[in-house]
């Protein structure tokens, strides 16, 4: 098998890493470190913590305003809208506006203009339930263009993106929690993300509710692309079992992994990787 190279770098309060298998080292670490520039631009026009950030710019706007965005920032958030639509509403990038405002902020993307336009509201935005997902995937798309096809970036732990696998293995060995999990698949272009409340405690919001998230165990979703993964785990935190099994009959590329009684359930119809 050959050499997995792997480079590390600090953005959005987590670690990153990527991995580059079947890559002369040298020329792995210079597209790594294209990513890693790339994943800086996404944290500056994507953190809430960042004042010159278009999503704190988003925030100041008053109903009928409209403000252009940058290409990535108004595809995070067409992104983000379809995982709205998609999950019912358990996913939202204003999960927390219920505790500030009588009713949810509306908002409008207009295609045409590459803008948003505020309808109702005020619009706080946090999109640490799928930003860092995004950037995954945009750090995927670069290595590629590099001609580095067969790679694993992983943000946190928790967001999981494969490329192609390496040189003769059947893909990317990855766990549903820790390193020794011993529920374990062999991944390749495809994204496992995970949410739960041991590390920041009850952080999780219901967009419908504004409540915290009453489920305790943490949740595991498999999609095609960490942004989808990221928000759809999310969304699991705060959805029934019913009707996570109803946002899955709506889109068979999604799995959901549901830890019941010190095991693993998955939920939704597409495939299963190989188990490593």
């Amino acid at each position: 098998m050959s050499e997995i190279h792997v480079f590390k770098h600090h953005a959005m309060a987590t670690h990153f890493q990527v991995r580059v298998a079947g890559e002369e080292k040298n020329y792995a670490g210079s597209a790594a470190q294209e990513a890693f520039g790339l994943l800086d631009k996404m944290e500056a026009r994507l953190s809430r913590f960042r004042a010159t950030s278009e999503i704190s710019q988003i925030k100041e706007l008053k109903p009928g305003e409209i403000l252009r965005l940058h290409e990535s920032v108004f595809s995070c958030l067409e992104i983000a809208k379809k995982m709205e639509q998609g999950t019912r509403g358990a996913f939202s990038v204003a999960p927390a506006a219920l505790k500030t405002q009588p009713v949810a902020p509306q908002w409008t993307l207009l295609k045409e203009s590459f803008s948003i336009r505020c309808d109702s509201g005020k619009l706080e935005f946090d999109l640490g339930a799928i930003g860092k997902g995004f950037a995954l995937d945009r750090m995927a798309e670069l290595l590629r263009e590099w001609s580095c096809p067969a790679f694993l970036l992983v943000a946190g732990g928790s967001s999981i993106l494969s490329g192609d696998a390496p040189p003769e293995t059947a893909g990317w060995s990855c766990g549903l929690g820790d390193d020794n999990s011993a529920q374990r698949y062999f991944l390749k272009n495809c994204s496992l993300s995970g949410s739960g409340l041991a590390v920041k405690g009850k952080h999780i919001l219901d967009p419908r509710t504004g409540q915290p998230a009453e489920r305790e165990s943490r949740t595991w979703a498999l999609a095609d692309t960490a942004a989808e993964s990221d928000a759809l785990s999310t969304a699991a935190m705060v959805l029934s079992k019913s009707e996570i099994n109803e946002v899955l009959a709506q889109d068979k590329s999604w799995l959901v992994f549901l830890n019941e009684l010190d095991s693993w359930r998955c939920l939704g119809s597409r495939a299963l990787p190989a188990r490593a």
